[in-house]
């Protein structure tokens, strides 16, 4: 029997020849909702290669994320919990994907976007659905994602 890369595999594939900047050259006929798309892509990107660095770079600071009835603000880079992919891989994860993303607002600089996100075991199968509001900002020529409310742990 042939075995497929996952998905998200194939994507990071895809993605990794795309600077983590491109959101911030992006033409001028390029839309805030596409400039947003394009950064989630580049997050969840990161985010499967536990690649914190990368990750944060997809990030405008300060970085708010409302979830597990706390509100966590990171003023710069590196202020992130540096066991957190450790933390997940032990619930059983091993990548996440997005399942639905519809922007509900847009305006110049910023975009609201209502996701569904999938977490997974190696084996593909499904560890939990959850969703969530992201709020992509455009801050100093650069397009990051700059809050996050999710229903996740």
């Amino acid at each position: 029997m042939k075995r497929f890369a996952p998905i998200w595999l194939m994507a990071a594939v895809l993605l990794a020849g795309w600077p983590l900047s491109s959101s911030a050259q992006m033409n001028s006929e390029d839309t805030p909702q596409s400039a947003a798309i394009v950064v989630l892509d580049q997050f969840m990107v990161a985010f499967n290669t536990r690649d914190m660095a990368a990750w944060e770079a997809t990030f405008n600071f300060p970085h708010i994320r409302f979830a597990s009835g706390r509100v966590v603000v990171l003023d710069t880079p590196g202020q992130q919990r540096t066991n957190l992919f450790d933390l997940l891989a032990a619930t059983g994860w091993d990548h996440s994907a997005w399942h639905d993303r519809t922007i509900i607002a847009a305006g110049p600089d910023k975009v609201h976007v209502d996701v569904t996100f999938k977490r997974y075991r190696q084996d593909g199968t499904e560890l939990a659905t959850y969703r969530s509001l992201y709020i992509v900002t455009k801050e100093n020529g650069k397009w990051g994602v700059q809050a996050r409310s999710s229903f996740a742990p």
